[in-house]
């Protein structure tokens, strides 16, 4: 009974630019919409450029899944 560790990783499936938000939600179990929803609502509250900034680094460190 070898229990499956997750690992966050870009999606391949529910990608829109990069598969950030489709790996989040992924890892999290929760729709890609959702985390989209909230990652837009805390980028506009944050003045857009910090949300811009947190996605481009998490596109660089994030690996891709190559399912």
């Amino acid at each position: 009974m070898a229990k499956q560790v997750k690992k966050l990783c870009r999606s391949s499936r529910h990608r829109i630019i990069a598969g950030v938000c489709g790996g989040v939600a992924e890892y999290f179990d929760v729709d890609p919409t959702v985390v989209r929803l909230i990652y837009v609502i805390i980028s506009v509250f944050s003045v857009a450029f910090p949300g811009i900034l947190v996605y481009l680094i998490a596109w660089l460190l994030m690996p891709r899944d190559f399912n």
